[in-house]
Parts: C-alpha cells; sequence; structure tokens
C-alpha cells in the first residue's frame, strides 16, 4: 500500500494570498502547499481522501489516472471544493465511484452538490459520486477502514485508520473512546497546524502530546500553516517531522 501526502497546507496554502512573510516568500519547494489531502494506492486502485480544494493540480502533479472511492473527513471547504474536479476522471472511465463520510458530512455535500449525486432532467450533468455513511469499520478494496471520530473545535470531523496506518487532519481533540482505534500505529499523519495554539486545530505541541501517548514510531505532521518553515523541522523531536506536498510511505497492508 501506496500512502501519497497530495497537500500538506492548510485552507489558505501556503504561499497565502497578498502575505509576504519568510515562509510565503520561501523558495524552498518543501514550504509551497496546496489543501489538505491524500491519496491511498492498493491493488491498483485510488483511494483519495477529500475533495481539496487543489485537486486539479494535485492529480496532475502526481500523474493520477482514476479515482476508485473517496472517503471524507468532514464538509469544510478547503475538503470538499475539489468536488467537481472529479468529472474528468468520470469523462474518461464513464465509472460512478462509492464515497464515504459521515451523515452530517453527506448532508452538506447533498445539499451543496446535488448535481455530484443525482441526475438532474436538462442539466447535462451526470451522477460521479454514489453517498455511503459511514457508521463503524467497514471493507474498501479488500482494506479495513477504520473511521475515527475527532473533535474539530466546536465541530466533529473523522480520521481513518488502515492497517497500522492513520490519517487525522483537522481536529483539535481525541475523544477518549477513540485513543483505543489509534493503538499500535506504525505510521500517524496528523493535523500540526502551528507553533501557536489555535481553538480548531492541535498545534505542534498538542499533536506532539498525542504522538508520545500513544507510543507512535513515526509521526508526520501536516495541514501546517504560514507559521511553519520546513526549515524548521530540526526543532522537531525524534520520531516528528513535516510533511510537504508529494511526500510518500509504502506500508503493509495489515
Amino acid at each position: 500500500m501506496k500512502v501519497i501526502i497530495l497537500g500538506s497546507g492548510p485552507s489558505t496554502g501556503v504561499p497565502m494570498v497578498g502575505c509576504t512573510c519568510r515562509v510565503c516568500s520561501s523558495d524552498n519547494p518543501r514550504d509551497k502547499r496546496t489543501r489538505p489531502s491524500l491519496l491511498i494506492r492498493h491493488a491498483d486502485r485510488n483511494i483519495l481522501v477529500d475533495t481539496a480544494t487543489d485537486l486539479r493540480r494535485q492529480a496532475l502533479r502526481q500523474g493520477i489516472d482514476r479515482i476508485d472511492a473517496v472517503l471524507y473527513t468532514h464538509s469544510h471547504a478547503d475538503h470538499i471544493n475539489g468536488i467537481d474536479d472529479l468529472r474528468g476522471f468520470h469523462f474518461l472511465h464513464r465509472e460512478v465511484v462509492p464515497c464515504f463520510g459521515s451523515r452530517p458530512t453527506l448532508d452538506t455535500l447533498l445539499r451543496g452538490f446535488g448535481y455530484i449525486f443525482e441526475p438532474h432532467e436538462g442539466s447535462g450533468y451526470t451522477p460521479l459520486l454514489e453517498a455511503n455513511e459511514v457508521g463503524g469499520p467497514f471493507q474498501l478494496f479488500g482494506l479495513t477502514i477504520v473511521p475515527v471520530p475527532l473533535e474539530h473545535g466546536m465541530t466533529s470531523a473523522m480520521g481513518y485508520r488502515i492497517g497500522n496506518f492513520a490519517y487525522l487532519t483537522d481536529c483539535s481533540r481525541i475523544p477518549e473512546p477513540s485513543f483505543p482505534l489509534l493503538e499500535g500505529l506504525d505510521l500517524l499523519v496528523m493535523d500540526g497546524l502551528r507553533w501557536t495554539p489555535h481553538p480548531f486545530h492541535f498545534n505542534i505541541e498538542g499533536a506532539i502530546e498525542v504522538a508520545r501517548r500513544l507510543g507512535i514510531r513515526r509521526t508526520v505532521l501536516t495541514h501546517l500553516s504560514h507559521e511553519v518553515a520546513y526549515a524548521d523541522r530540526a526543532r522537531l523531536p525524534e520520531g516528528i517531522e513535516f510533511a510537504f506536498d508529494g511526500m510518500e510511505f509504502d506500508l503493509p497492508e495489515t
């Protein structure tokens, strides 16, 4: 199983429009961050996590030629507004692919992007996605997908565990019942927005505390704002690192 970080940035991306700070002005390519998304490749299938605002750019950069399923973490704009870019894959393969998410997330998608899910007479649009509500672990292309409930400020979000890998973007707290779902991980990719505190996201210190509690060998921080330079990785403790767009991991499937 291969995991690819398509986008490692926050809702604004980095550089952020209008900003000339040291990170937004950096010439380090690892400081150029598109909106947060992930790709899982397994058994010749591509599973996309979130249709981020920059999906088209990410797909072209990584040479993605098809999407076979989509997992949604939550319904904030930076995680869903690239949904229309799935049309290109549909034009090529003419397949309606399954997507998965919580009931509130699916309801938001159905309200805002109804043409993606249902035919509308005279519109010229055909359905691209089939909505599936996530209520617990499920099977997808031979993988067991374990949803991990998260708190994202005053709202909720969903992480996903597959084998000994988990992806927890956009979270400020992990509820106690979710911690057992994260035991025994080899790799955790999780929210670590910035050095200073934030009401809706783990900051770097908070993410490190979670990793230490879980005893994870390797933790990669994503959803990084322009407050975080890739060069600042020297400040991180052993076993903690920063994500970057295009970062890849080869993982066992169980």
